[in-house]
C-alpha cells in the first residue's frame, strides 16, 4: 500500500465499528475507560470516521519514535484511547485485506503491543471489555473480563467463527507477533 491510497475504512471495518460506537458501553466516549461507579471497568476506544491520513499517520509516527527517517506505511490508524493512544492496523501479511491484519497499539507513554490477530479477533476483545490500551498493557493484572452483551452481539455478527475470551485473544496475538515490541523499539531514537 502507498502513502496516496484512499484511507476511506473498507465496507466491512465502516460497518462493525459504526456498530461498535452505536453501542451504549462504558468508555465509549473516551472518558478513560470508567464507568459510572469510577471501578475503571469501561472500555476505553474511540474509532476515527475513516483512517488517519497518509500525512497524519506520518507524523504521528515519527513523532513516536523520534525517526524522521519513517513514513507509517505500515499502519492505518482507525481510533485511539483517551491517553491518545493509537490502535492501528499494521500491515505486516502482504497480499491480504486490512481486516485481515493485526491490530496493535501503541501507547502516549510507549505502550506497544500486538492485541489482536485481525478484525474479527478485535471485535471479540471488546466484547469481552478490553479495548486496545488494556490488552497492550499489564498495568491492571487483575482486571477481569467484563462482557458486554450488546458487542458479543455485534462480534457474532462481524466474526461468528472468531469467539474467543480476550485472555485468548490476547495471547493467541502475543503468540503470532512476539517480537512486535522490539520491532518498534529498533525504530526508534
Amino acid at each position: 500500500m502507498t502513502t496516496t491510497e484512499d484511507r476511506e475504512f473498507p465496507v466491512v471495518l465502516a460497518a462493525a465499528l459504526t456498530a461498535v460506537m452505536a453501542g451504549r458501553f462504558d468508555g465509549a466516549d473516551g472518558d478513560g475507560g470508567g464507568d459510572e461507579d469510577g471501578n475503571g471497568d469501561g472500555i476505553d476506544f474511540e474509532s476515527f470516521p475513516a483512517f488517519l491520513s497518509a500525512a497524519d499517520t506520518t507524523d504521528w509516527f515519527q513523532a513516536w519514535t523520534g525517526n524522521i527517517a519513517l513514513d507509517g506505511d505500515d499502519f492505518r490508524v482507525f481510533g485511539q484511547d483517551g491517553t491518545g493512544g493509537y490502535a492501528a492496523f499494521w500491515l505486516v501479511r502482504p497480499g491480504r485485506p486490512v481486516t485481515e491484519q493485526p491490530v496493535v497499539f501503541l501507547g502516549s507513554e510507549g505502550e506497544t503491543g500486538v492485541v489482536a490477530r485481525d478484525l474479527g479477533d478485535f471485535l471479540w476483545l471488546l466484547a469481552d471489555g478490553f479495548g486496545p490500551w488494556e490488552a497492550a498493557t499489564s498495568y491492571e493484572p487483575d482486571r477481569k473480563a467484563r462482557s458486554h452483551p450488546e458487542l458479543a452481539a455485534i462480534a457474532e455478527g462481524f466474526a461468528p467463527h472468531a469467539r474467543r475470551s480476550a485472555a485468548v485473544v490476547i495471547e493467541l496475538a502475543a503468540q503470532e507477533f512476539p517480537d512486535f515490541d522490539d520491532t518498534i523499539m529498533n525504530l526508534c531514537r
